[in-house]
């Protein structure tokens, strides 16, 4: 038998405080209720209802009221004295006690009043609220013998009666006439219970309070004898009856009232007999119970019943129970799901399943044919199911054009609850999925079942996309649900993965237009933002745009776009004439990370460019520029006809050349009025290839053609003044002033302004210094940087420091050396020697891996220097590299100053601040 009391002690209950009392009822049987608390007298039986209401947070304990004496019900002492109880998980809680146990006021076996007091214990032991609880049942006729199987305990009471000349058999002798001469220790028992014989089925013998200290109840009532016996004792057994097992104790009991009686008792209480189906619960038990019967008998009565409370027929069969009875057993059938239990659901090894859990009631009435004697027998017997796996379903409900993830999860009874959803990238509670634009609803149904839902848009970041082809996308949704069962609070997950593809990728284009300089390139992104590479054919080969590429073109960026300027003389050159050129650009679009092409563009167009200029006194200059079809040409090696001729100047794209027309293989041919000249520009024959004939084709060639008219004068006017005096140069005294820059790319185009300060920059991003002497073109001066360094704080002596130039050389124990950059003259710059550039990487000073502030300020120390007197620093930036060790100074002071003579003159200055945007997460940003 499934008999699970539970300690009446300390009764764990999900329960709040009891307020309010039973009044006793004016009419038995009765049924009380009272702020949750509800009280019912069920035959033999009083059970006592607590609402889980009353049971949020509380420990239950429960005594017994005696008079005025209070007695704690012990689990032991619960089965002794015949009380028992059951609660659900929820706190619903149910105490039944015997109309004949202990502590019960016996009115002549007809009236009974029952007194129990409630102590119920919030935050432990430290708030305790009392509740007593009356009641009174009466109960009449009785039958001759009665048997109570409850949860914990069996009962048997049996109708007293005095023979008046006993007879008994005992320890195996059948004993005559009177008891005193047949057990001579009769004559000084008590007039009450003397001892008990338990049959084990040996037998063996026990004084009542050796009995009583075992944990056996017997007591005498004003007409009855009860004895009672907690299951699985050491005095009872088991035994199969009809296939089902049942727990039994028999017992003879020695009383004397008046005259010394001995009276034969015996209970027999099923512990089996289930039989369990998805859908039916069937119990068995014995028609025929022979430890309790011994001779024929007629069944009188029989009764089905939930939690000890008969039902009717009516009520049975709308709640499709069913009793029978056949040759051998008298069965209940009970639906799975009835209302009468309920289902609790379990997570063994985080798998879901579920029981249901009901206590059905069996009462008989049946009469021995040979004594006319009536027993009536009553089973309380709670029946759980075995775990039914019961693993939740995922329907994914979503439809790709809406672009919404749509998912139900199910099912589920009510004590479960969504707690929170583990996604790729994060775990989020379902406050903060609905929060974050997610909807999750919880969905009930009039059975107490429930389901989720979940909708998650396609854009969220936790949805993994792919792309399986260039046109396709395909959305995942990885992801598992985090439920809870209550009130245990047992956790358990369930993955899933969802998964929804669409046509949808909008591919990027490139559009592209030309004015007499320059290329005009435009990249819109598409769906797929800047998920691509885009691909450059630069100097001959493809290249990535990276920031190089990008800061050399201009790139310029929207969210939906970037632009690009590419001068032509930065494409590729596919013909040339006299006064024009057709340059082309190409550029791919990439994929990443399949590479697939998602774009090209070939843009070719014609600019102005003049390559043969021709002179009136009989010299002419041409340009020769790399071509397409040409590979790995290299200008510097073109000649004229005649291989001496090489070029007055040529870099990696052209070659320029300028000769006299009577020189270098020059022709000239006559045409009427026209004389020509010309030329050509190619490769040595030696570079070229063999042509059919066997003669050497050159590689490259470049005509030069020069028209002159043969008549043709040109006049000039001119009228000379004469010169007083000749010019003098007057001595002339002023300041030379230097000065930093911070430019804002390599360019060394645009400079910060004093309003731009203080900039912003990333972590290692490069600052790019300019240091000029302004206010002088006197090419015989030149700016050397002597020492560089940076502070925290605008105060040039100011600790910490960091050397970046030291005696006019990098810090060679940096980690990221300074990077001079070479200065060449352009409109801008006049005499390059009075420039100096160079670039750091941003960084930030730290102690202990702390920021200690979000700015730096750069100082410089420069000289300038009479170029025609080298000597020390004066020979030039870095002409002699020395090692210096180099660390973070909080102490000490900054390198001295050298001295200074006739050839030199100190300059200081300063730029800053160069301003930290994020110390938190070490990033720095323009």
């Amino acid at each position: 038998m499934m008999c699970v009391f539970g300690c009446l002690v300390t009764w764990l209950l999900l329960a709040a405080a009891v307020s309010g009392q039973f009044q006793k009822p004016s009419s038995k049987p009765s049924s009380r209720s009272n702020n949750g608390l509800r009280s019912a007298c069920l035959g033999n039986v009083m059970r006592l209802t607590l609402d889980k209401a009353l049971a949020v947070g509380s420990q239950l304990e429960i005594d017994a009221i005696d008079g005025t004496d209070i007695k704690p019900l012990s689990h032991t002492l619960a089965a002794q004295c015949g009380y028992s109880m059951e609660s659900d998980p929820w706190g619903n809680t149910k105490v039944f006690a015997s109309l004949l146990g202990c502590y019960v006021d016996n009115q002549a076996d007809m009236v009974f009043n029952l007194g129990l007091r409630l102590r119920m214990y919030r935050d432990g032991l430290s708030e305790q609220v009392e509740h007593d609880v009356t009641e009174t049942c009466s109960y009449s006729p009785w039958a001759s013998r009665e048997i109570l199987c409850d949860r914990n305990y069996m009962e048997v009471s049996t109708l007293m009666v005095t023979p008046e000349i006993p007879v008994k058999t005992v320890m195996g002798q059948q004993l005559h006439g009177s008891w005193e001469e047949a057990i001579p220790d009769a004559v000084v028992a008590p007039n009450s219970i003397w001892k008990l014989m338990f049959h084990t089925p040996d037998p063996k013998v026990m004084l009542l309070k050796d009995a009583q200290r075992a944990g056996y109840g017997a007591m005498i009532t004003p007409t009855r004898l009860v004895i009672r016996s907690p299951y699985n004792m050491a005095e009872t057994y088991s035994e199969e009856v009809a296939g089902v097992p049942m727990e039994v104790f028999s017992v003879s009991t020695y009383y004397k009232i008046g005259e010394l009686t001995i009276v034969d008792s015996a209970a027999a209480c099923p512990t089996g007999g289930v039989v369990f189906t998805d859908e039916v619960i069937t119990w068995h038990v014995p028609r025929r119970i022979t430890p309790l019967i011994s001779s024929a008998v007629k069944i009188l009565e029989t009764h089905m019943g939930i939690y000890g409370q008969r039902l009717d027929k009516t009520k049975m069969s709308a709640r499709h129970y069913k009793l029978s009875v056949t040759e051998s057993h008298i069965i209940i059938e009970i639906p799975v799901g009835s209302p009468d239990g309920y289902y609790k659901s379990h997570a063994p090894d985080y798998t879901y399943h579920i029981t249901y859990t009901v206590e059905p009631m069996l009462e008989l009435l049946w009469r021995a044919e040979n004594t006319h004697a009536d027993t009536r027998y009553k089973v309380l017997f709670p029946i759980t199911t075995p775990l039914m796996p019961r693993p939740p379903h995922v329907i994914d409900s979503t439809l790709p054009e809406q672009r919404v993830f749509d998912i139900l999860l199910g099912t589920f009874i009510h004590d479960v609850e969504l707690m929170n959803i583990t996604f790729t990238t994060r775990v989020l509670t379902v406050a903060e999925c609905n929060a974050r634009g997610f909807d999750v609803q919880e969905h009930r149904f009039a059975n107490s079942s429930k389901t989720f839902s979940l909708r998650v848009p396609f854009s969220d970041e936790v949805v993994v996309k792919q792309n399986p082809d260039p046109l396709t996308t395909i959305y995942f949704l990885p992801l598992v649900f985090g439920l809870l069962i209550l009130p245990e609070h047992t956790p358990f997950p369930h993955p899933a993965e969802l998964e929804a593809s669409r046509e949808d990728v909008v591919l990027p284009t490139i559009t592209g237009s030309c004015d007499q300089e320059n290329f005009y390139i435009s990249i819109k992104y598409g769906s797929q933002r800047d998920n691509f590479k885009t691909m450059m054919l630069h100097a001959g080969s493809w290249r990535e745009l990276d920031t190089e590429l990008s800061t050399l073109y201009g790139l310029t960026a929207n969210g939906t776009h970037f632009s690009i300027v590419v001068p032509f003389t930065a494409a590729a050159f596919e013909l040339v004439h006299s006064k024009s050129v057709r340059a082309r650009v190409d550029l791919l679009l990439l994929e990443t990370p399949n590479m697939w092409q998602l774009n090209d563009l070939s843009l070719a167009c014609y600019f102005p460019l003049t390559t043969t200029e021709c002179y009136s006194n009989g010299t002419a200059t041409a340009l020769a520029v790399m071509v397409e079809s040409v590979r790995n040409l290299n200008p510097e090696y073109l000649t004229l006809r005649d291989q001496s001729c090489k070029p007055a100047f040529s870099n990696d794209r052209s070659a320029f050349f300028s000769f006299n027309l009577n020189s270098c293989g020059t022709t000239r041919t006559f045409f009427d009025n026209v004389m020509v000249y010309e030329n050509e520009i190619t490769l040595p024959y030696s570079t070229g290839k063999q042509s059919r004939n066997g003669q050497v084709a050159p590689e490259y060639r470049h005509t030069v053609s020069c028209y002159y008219l043969l008549n043709y004068t040109e006049t000039m006017v001119f009228r000379a003044s004469p010169r007083n005096t000749d010019p003098m140069a007057d001595p002339g005294v002023g300041h030379l002033v230097v000065q930093i820059r911070l430019s804002q790319d390599v360019s060394y185009d645009l400079f910060y302004q004093t309003e731009d300060y203080p900039v912003v920059k990333h972590l290692r991003e490069p600052l790019y210094f300019e240091v000029e002497l302004t206010q002088s073109t006197d090419p015989q001066i030149e700016l050397v940087l002597e020492n560089c360094w940076a502070t925290l704080h605008e105060d040039r002596t100011s600790l910490p420091s960091w050397d970046l130039i030291v005696d006019s050389c990098e810090n060679l124990d940096d980690l990221y050396l300074t990077v001079f950059h070479p200065v060449i003259a352009d409109t801008r710059v006049q005499v390059p020697a009075h420039v100096k550039r160079f670039s750091i990487k941003m960084f930030t000073f730290t102690k202990d891996e702390a920021v200690l502030k979000e700015q730096i300020f750069v100082h410089c120390d420069a000289v300038l220097c009479d170029t025609t007197k080298p000597d020390a620093i004066c020979s030039g930036q870095c002409v002699n590299p020395l090692r210096y060790a180099n660390s973070l100074r909080p102490t000490g002071s900054k390198r001295g100053l050298s001295a200074t003579d006739a050839s030199q003159s100190k300059k200081q200055i300063s730029s800053g601040p160069v301003l930290l945007s994020d110390p938190s997460n070490l990033s720095w940003k323009i």
